[in-house]
C-alpha cells in the first residue's frame, strides 16, 4: 500500500554530521553549504580535481569558500537559496560531469539571471539530456549544441 504523509516545514536546521569523506559528498557537502544561510565548516572533504572544480564554480557565484588544503577543514560561508551573483565569467565545469548536472539543477532557482557554463574538450562532448530536459520542462531557457551541453540557460521571472 502506498502511503503518503505530509510534513510541515519546520525551524531552522543546526547540528554536526561526521561522514567520510568522498567525492559525492564532497560535492554536495559545498553546495550544502553555499545555500545555506551563514558559515558552514567542512572537514573529510576529498580534495581532488572534481570537488574543486564546484568549489571554483561557487566561488564565482559569489560563495566565500576559505582555501581548501589536504586534510584540513576549511568554512563556506553561504548566500541562502537565491543569494548566488550573476557571474562575470562562465562557469567552468573541468571535466566534472557531477559539477555540470549539480550546478545547474541549482541554478534553476536562481531569478532574472544568466549562466554559463562550460567544461573541458571530453565534458563539453557529453550528453547532458537527462539533467536538461527536466529544467526545460520547469521552464528553463536553455542554449547549446543538440543534446550536448547546454552552456547557457536562464529561467523565466518566478512568481
Amino acid at each position: 500500500m502506498n502511503k503518503s504523509r505530509t510534513l510541515e516545514g519546520g525551524g531552522s536546521l543546526q547540528g554536526v554530521v561526521e561522514v567520510p569523506g568522498d567525492k559525492s559528498i564532497s560535492h554536495r557537502s559545498l553546495i550544502l553549504g553555499s545555500i545555506a544561510e551563514g558559515e558552514t565548516t567542512i572537514s573529510g572533504f576529498l580534495n581532488s580535481e572534481d570537488p574543486i572544480s564546484t568549489a571554483n564554480c561557487l566561488r564565482n557565484l559569489g560563495v566565500k569558500i576559505t582555501d581548501i588544503l589536504e586534510g584540513e577543514p576549511f568554512e563556506v560561508v553561504g548566500r541562502g537559496l537565491e543569494g548566488f551573483e550573476e557571474p562575470k565569467e562562465i562557469l567552468d565545469c573541468g571535466n566534472s560531469g557531477t559539477t555540470m548536472r549539480l550546478i545547474m539543477g541549482l541554478l534553476a532557482g536562481q531569478k532574472d539571471k544568466n549562466f554559463i557554463l562550460t567544461g573541458d574538450d571530453s565534458l563539453v562532448e557529453r550528453p547532458m539530456g537527462r539533467v536538461c530536459k527536466p529544467l526545460k520542462m520547469m521552464g528553463g531557457k536553455l542554449f547549446g549544441r543538440e543534446e550536448e551541453i547546454k552552456l547557457l540557460y536562464q529561467f523565466p521571472e518566478q512568481s
